[in-house]
Order: structure tokens, then C-alpha cells, then sequence
């Protein structure tokens, strides 16, 4: 069996050439969660920028409460504390995109890093291929002093085998040395995604969310599919994905189209469970 390097603070800040992101990493081997104990530290006040990192999660967290597998030492799980004075006629907006964002930034990272391809299946799936290679959880509090903050989660399949997956995600996950044939120095890694998620954040901080919006349509592999999507409410509702709007919200309209002469209803869906459909 392949043995990796292990997750090293000294490692990651070796190259690290952040304002924030990362001055502080709090190692952890095993861990329930890295967005609990992000969120418990946050809550305590701890700084901007400060990153839970284990090697296990007997206990990850995705999108929509679900399970995320989270095998010993090949992997990557890690949560990061964010704290930005965003006026309150921006709010909404950050909020809306800080995921996105963070999906950007993850792309960004593995096709750096590997060369491989990533798309992102909205609102901040990572894909190679059409399989699941990542994922992200964001939660939102407000500290000791009612500072507000936000913990971004991000688990990323990186050297481990797909055959090890449970049974019922064998064929929709994989990871990044399943479909690229080589291992991946996750200390490196991570090291790229803190720097590109602070750039994303700063981009955003300084011009808003215009040419983040860009950058991540042009990664999105929802945008032009037909989709099914399942709402908060359980309803389904099947429709081509137009557009990412400047909200972060995906556009759908409907499909197929009415026969009775009405138009086409559309959706605008901040939050929804998306499968791509085959046409």
C-alpha cells in the first residue's frame, strides 16, 4: 500500500503566501467534524483565517445533512473561519456566493495542482468527469461578541480508491487518483486552496461579484443541461439550467415546454437538490 505524507502545519505554511488564510491550522488526526470544531472555535472567537484540518472524520458533514465518507489519511477534510465586515446591502450577496466561491477556489486548486479538468455541478459539487470528486458545507454565527462569521467545509476524494467507497457511492464519487493515475501531495494542496480562496475573497471584497460570477459559469457543467431539481418543499420541478444570475441563483425553465400556449414557468433557486438528466 501507497503511504502518504501526512498533513503537516510546517508543510503547509512552508509555502504559504497568504494575508490570513492558514496563519493558524488546528491539526487534528481524528475528528467528528471539522466544521463542529470550526464553529465551536468561532463561537469562542478565534481569528480570521484559522483552518481545521484532520486526517479522519468519524462523523462528515455535506450538503442537505448528508454523510460525507471520510476515510483516514488520504483525503483531505478541513474547515476555515471567516470573518469579513460585509456592509449589510451586501450580506445576501456574500453569502449567496461564499459557496460558490469556495467551489471556484477548490476547482481552481486540483487543475492547478494536477492538471486535471474540474467542473462544478451547482451550487458546489466538484466533478471529474461526472463523478463527485468534492464537496462543501457552509454555516453561518455569531461569536462571543456577536461578531457574524462563517466556516466554509470542504472534503476533497484525493488519493484513496474507489473501490473502498461504500457500495451505494461506488458509482457517482470518485477521486483524484482514480482519474488522473497519480497521487497527489495533499500538503500542496491545501496550501493552493487556501491562497485561491483568499484571492476569490479578496476579488470579491474589492469589485463584487462580477468576475466571479464569470469564472464560475465558465466552470459550471449545470448550466445548459436538463436537470431535475428537488426543492426544499420535496416538489420536483425538470427544466433546462439557463444561467448562474448574479445572485448566485441558478435559472431554470421549464421542460418541456407547455402545449396549452402558456409560457414556460422558471425557477429561481437559491437552494435545491440538482441531478443532471440524459437527454
Amino acid at each position: 500500500m501507497h503511504r502518504f505524507s501526512p498533513l503537516s502545519p510546517n508543510a503547509i505554511n512552508s509555502t504559504l503566501a497568504t494575508q490570513a488564510f492558514g496563519h493558524r491550522i488546528e491539526l487534528r488526526d481524528q475528528i467528528d467534524s471539522t466544521n463542529r470544531e470550526a464553529v465551536a472555535l468561532a463561537h469562542a472567537g478565534i481569528e480570521h483565517g484559522t483552518v481545521v484540518v484532520a486526517e479522519s472524520q468519524t462523523e462528515g458533514r455535506g450538503r442537505l445533512s448528508r454523510q460525507w465518507f471520510s476515510p483516514p489519511g488520504v483525503n483531505v477534510y478541513f474547515s476555515i473561519v471567516i470573518r469579513k465586515p460585509i456592509a449589510n446591502d451586501r450580506l445576501a450577496e456574500w453569502l449567496s456566493w461564499l459557496p460558490l466561491m469556495t467551489a471556484l477556489a477548490a476547482a481552481e486548486s486540483i487543475e492547478l495542482v494536477t492538471a486535471a479538468n474540474v467542473a462544478i455541478k451547482w451550487p458546489n459539487d466538484l466533478l471529474l468527469g461526472e463523478r463527485k470528486v468534492g464537496g462543501i458545507l457552509c454555516e453561518s454565527g455569531t461569536g462571543a461578541r456577536s461578531e457574524p462569521f462563517q466556516v466554509v467545509g470542504i472534503g476533497l476524494n484525493v488519493n484513496g480508491d474507489r473501490r473502498d467507497f461504500p457500495e451505494n457511492l461506488r458509482e457517482t464519487a470518485t477521486t483524484i487518483y482514480e482519474e488522473t493515475g497519480r497521487h497527489v501531495e495533499r500538503n500542496r494542496l491545501l496550501t493552493q486552496f487556501l491562497h485561491e480562496l483568499e484571492a476569490c475573497v479578496e476579488e470579491f471584497e474589492s469589485r463584487g461579484s462580477v468576475r466571479v460570477a464569470q469564472a464560475y459559469r465558465q466552470r459550471c457543467s449545470t448550466i445548459g443541461k436538463t436537470v431535475k431539481a428537488t426543492l426544499t418543499d420535496g416538489k420536483e420541478f425538470v427544466g433546462l439550467a439557463e444561467t448562474i444570475e448574479q445572485d448566485g441563483a441558478l435559472q431554470i425553465i421549464q421542460r418541456p415546454l407547455p402545449t396549452d400556449g402558456r409560457p414556460p414557468e422558471i425557477q429561481h433557486l437559491r437552494v435545491a437538490d440538482i441531478i443532471h438528466l440524459r437527454t
